[in-house]
């Protein structure tokens, strides 16, 4: 086996390489080395300096996630001790980063007096989004470098930084062009013949010194930057660890910054969200689509629909660098449609995700047609037409006639049969379903329907373009609804009887934030509008008495200031009286009679049915594997990213549960959405999980 750290030197300056590949990550046997690398060097009297570089695509990109939960994960040399040891060093020390240093990597280059970088390469500390804080003096070192204010928004970003700005910040004392390594050579021979090195950052403190005096006017800031953390752990302990810099040394700080990290890692949340980062890796493992398949080129995307769908997936893939061609029925339309991307673009230069260069970079990418031949030459095109199969048809049928040999036809829809879509073309090979989530340019989700002719090649092309244009795709097939909305439907199959039977919207909603999503469903139904249920509700003569004589009346939700709330500020949810009257009245013609519903009732008779039809996706093989749909659930739904997805929270809650109280409820109402999932049933008989189903199946 080739060594994972080696040291080489030049002249009086050791460059001790870590090469660990893929991305260099801290496991325990490199750890080992790296230890008695850094030894030999800090003892070697030859040695005035050292360089900390690697080779590889990149720096240290955290820590060995694989590790986690093992002995390995804390054994001896731990980075804790690294870092000790890093800064025990009395020669100068410069950390040389490229590509990315992220996490435990980043934590590393704090051992050191100086960190340099490559231009183009990022840095940043996303623990977070595991569930977890910087355990290896992160929330103690940042603080010390940028000011706790600054430090907190990195962390609780957990998003990476241009080293540019981090340079800006103080993060990165220089960016380099060309050879990292020589230049970091340079800098370092530099600051050792200077015969001044500035002072580790465990010593510095005048970053901190505006807040020691009164640190409790930092829970201001804590309590501003974590109100959209509802329900997690980690974005708290982080706070209080940042705050920990104001009131105790070092020492102290990364005592208890570890302590809270050794906490969240056995969590449950914790795990929720590390099960969630590898199912997003896994989900882009497609059966049939190895790497021997190919994707198409696409260089241009044809969007058809200006409207608020249409124009955010415009600009995803403009986002993602392609050229794109709107379509639109008229001008009118068009110049609409065109002038509420500028406007979306508008208010991420104000808030500073973007600068004014980078959407005109972005709008140059996009031009209008009202002529379908103008998308002749496109590579790839996605209509974000009305959702209804004979619109479907005539837009299918247009395609088909002007679109070049190879081009791929998707169609945006929520519910409708891609392979009935792709009846309506000579080239079913070329067609699939690409569902995206509103706003399409904020949503993270993207459903990839692969209809029963649909080519591998367009799948691998549909996941490549989703990738880059920002998105976390999922391969689904084709059923009412895939797996989202079909789910979605089961969930909701119980809402009005609900209603009828006791419960209000504010209770129902409550229910849900406190079991951690972000909003309920009747507060998210007024928010997206009540009139697109009842208009697919229409279209399939089906009704909810309840929903539908708010949408007759013309109270379409926050949109029109009424709906099952009433909004008097425009945002705020307002319990209101006559959608009480409603539903009274609706429960007397029914002879229904009204009684108190639990929390724990509502949660059973929304969620279980939602298990249910999950399982029965699975059984269908709509979905692949049980974490693509929790993938779908996060990315795409807001189920809570704290419990991992509806398919492994079901397996933390207990399956024998679900299908106890699925059969109790199945007696009571006698309504289908209870039948269940014989998959569910075998597995809870069996005493076993998802997870372990999908592991039987890898």
């Amino acid at each position: 086996m080739d060594d994972l750290v080696t040291t080489k030197r030049d002249g009086d300056i050791a460059i001790v390489t870590i090469d660990n590949p893929p991305v260099n990550a801290l496991g325990h046997a490199m750890r080992t080395e790296l230890h008695a690398a850094l030894e030999s060097a800090k003892t070697d009297n030859d040695v005035h300096a050292i360089v900390l570089a690697c080779a590889g695509r990149t720096f240290v990109a955290g820590a060995e996630i694989k590790e986690f939960g093992s002995d390995k994960a804390l054994a001896d040399p731990n980075l804790p001790g690294l870092i000790a040891l890093l800064e025990s060093i009395d020669k100068p020390t410069v950390a040389a980063i490229h590509g990315t240093a992220l996490g435990g990597g980043l934590e590393l280059s704090f051992g050191c007096h100086y960190r340099v970088a490559l231009a183009g390469s990022k840095v940043g500390l996303p623990e977070i989004n595991l569930g977890l804080i910087p355990g290896a003096g992160g929330t103690q070192r940042m603080p010390r470098l940028v000011g706790p204010e600054r430090a907190l928004d990195i962390i609780l970003s957990g998003k990476p930084i241009p080293v540019e700005a981090a340079h800006k910040d103080g993060v990165i004392d220089a960016v380099f062009e060309g050879d990292l390594v020589e230049n970091a050579i340079a800098f370092i021979r530099e600051k050792a013949e200077g015969g001044e090195t500035v002072a580790h950052i465990r010593d510095r403190d005048d970053k901190l010194a505006g807040w020691k005096d009164d640190p409790n006017r930092f829970d201001a800031v804590i309590a501003e930057k974590t109100k959209k953390s509802r329900g997690l752990d980690a974005p708290i302990a982080a706070a209080r660890a940042v705050k920990a810099t104001l009131t105790m040394d070092i020492d102290e700080g990364q005592k208890f910054e570890r302590e809270q990290f050794v906490k969240l890692v056995s969590g449950d949340q914790s795990v929720a969200q590390r099960h969630i980062f590898f199912a997003q890796r896994e989900a882009t493992k497609v059966p049939g689509i190895g790497k021997e398949v190919k994707a198409r080129t696409v260089k241009k995307v044809g969007v058809i629909g200006a409207g608020t769908m249409g124009g955010g997936i415009a600009m995803s893939m403009a986002n993602g660098g392609y050229d794109v061609a709107i379509l639109e029925m008229n001008q009118e339309a068009l110049d609409k449609g065109l002038d509420r991307v500028s406007k979306t673009y508008d208010i991420s230069v104000k808030r500073g995700s973007m600068n004014e260069d980078a959407k005109a970079k972005r709008m140059a990418r996009l031009s209008g047609t009202t002529t379908y031949g103008d998308l002749g030459d496109c590579d790839l095109i996605i209509e974000a037409v009305f959702e209804d199969i004979g619109v479907k048809e005539d837009v299918f049928g247009k395609l088909d006639k002007i679109a070049k040999d190879g081009a791929i036809l998707a169609s945006n829809t929520s519910y409708l049969d891609v392979d009935k879509i792709a009846g309506f073309t000579g080239r079913p090979q070329d067609i699939l379903g690409t569902h995206f989530f509103s706003p399409a340019n904020v949503m993270k989700l993207l459903e990839i329907v692969r209809g029963g002719k649909t080519a591998p090649d367009v799948i691998a092309t549909a996941l490549e373009v989703g990738k880059r244009a920002g998105k976390i795709p999922v391969v689904v097939g084709v059923c009412h609804g895939f797996v989202g909305n079909r789910m979605l439907e089961a969930r909701s199959a119980e809402a009005e009887d609900l209603l009828l039977e006791g419960a209000t919207p504010a209770e129902v909603d409550k229910a849900f934030r406190d079991f951690g999503w972000p909003m309920g469903p009747y507060q998210m139904s007024d928010l997206a509008g009540i009139d697109i249920g009842w208009r697919k509700r229409q279209a399939r003569g089906e009704r909810a008495e309840i929903a539908d004589t708010l949408a007759e009346q013309g109270d379409f939700g926050q949109k029109t200031g009424k709906g099952y709330y009433s909004y008097e500020d425009g945002r705020t949810p307002v319990p209101r009286s006559e959608t009480q009257d409603i539903i009274e009245r609706v429960a007397g013609e029914k002879g229904v009679e009204r009684r108190a519903i639990s929390d724990e009732e509502i949660l059973e008779r929304t969620l279980y049915p939602m298990i249910n039809e999950g399982a029965k996706i699975l059984e269908e093989g709509i979905a692949t594997r049980p974490s693509d749909i929790d993938v779908v659930w996060v990315y795409g739904y807001g189920f809570p990213v704290g419990k991992g997805g509806p398919m492994h929270w079901a397996d933390q809650h207990g399956l024998s549960k679900i299908v106890e109280r699925l059969e109790h409820w199945g007696k009571a109402t006698g309504k289908d959405v209870y039948a269940v999932s014989p998959l569910l049933k075998m597995l809870a008989g069996e005493g076993k999980g998802f997870a372990d189903y999908q592991k039987e199946r890898a």
